[in-house]
C-alpha cells in the first residue's frame, strides 16, 4: 500500500466509524482523506471500494493492536488481549464492531458479510497461535464478540466480564 492509499485508507476508516456508512457522502469522504475526487476514484471507484478500504485498514490496525508483543503465558496473553479490545472499543469504536455495522447497513453485500467472518476468523485463530490454546479457539471468538457486542450497553464491564468467564474456562481445562 502505498502512501496515498494508506492515507485514503485512514480517512476512510475514520470517517465510516464516526459517521456510518449511509450518513455520509463522497464530499465527506473525499474530505476525510483529504485528497481530491479524483484520486478517491483511483483507488476506490465504488462505495462499495470505498467501505473495503476501510474495513481491510481497520482489519489490520486491529490485529496489529490486538497481537503485538504480549505475554507468553497463555492465561496472561488472553487478559492482555481483552484489556486490548477494550482500549480499542473505548478508543476506536464506542458504536460497536464496524464489521458488523457494515453488514447491518448492507444486509445483502456478500462481500461485506466475507470480510465479517474472515476478520473473525483470523482473530480467533490469533488467539490461538498465541496461546496454543487450539481448543478453545470458539471460546475465545465467543468471549471476544461478547465484549464487541455488549461494549454500547454495558463498557468496560464487558471486558471484565470476559476475562472472569476465560480464567474460568482456562482453571477447568
Amino acid at each position: 500500500m502505498n502512501k496515498t492509499q494508506q492515507k485514503i485508507a485512514a480517512g476512510l476508516e475514520q470517517a465510516f466509524a464516526e459517521n456510518g456508512f449511509a450518513k455520509i457522502g463522497v464530499d465527506g469522504l473525499r474530505d476525510a482523506s483529504n485528497v481530491s475526487l479524483r484520486t478517491l476514484y483511483k483507488y476506490c471507484p465504488s462505495r462499495e471500494d470505498m467501505i473495503k478500504t476501510a474495513l481491510e485498514y481497520r482489519h489490520t490496525r486491529y490485529l496489529r493492536h490486538l497481537f503485538e508483543a504480549l505475554p507468553a503465558a497463555p492465561d496472561k496473553a488472553i487478559e492482555a488481549i481483552f484489556d486490548r479490545v477494550g482500549e480499542w472499543m473505548s478508543e476506536n469504536a464506542p458504536g460497536g464492531c464496524l464489521f458488523h455495522r457494515a453488514v447491518a447497513a448492507y444486509p445483502d453485500n456478500y462481500v461485506f458479510h466475507e470480510m465479517l467472518e474472515r476478520h473473525k476468523r483470523e482473530m480467533g485463530d490469533a488467539m490461538v497461535r498465541v496461546t496454543g490454546l487450539s481448543t478453545f479457539r470458539d471460546h475465545f471468538i465467543l468471549l471476544h464478540e461478547g465484549i464487541t457486542q455488549s461494549w454500547p450497553l454495558i463498557g468496560e464491564r464487558s471486558v471484565a466480564s470476559a476475562k472472569m468467564l476465560a480464567r474460568n474456562l482456562l482453571s477447568a481445562d
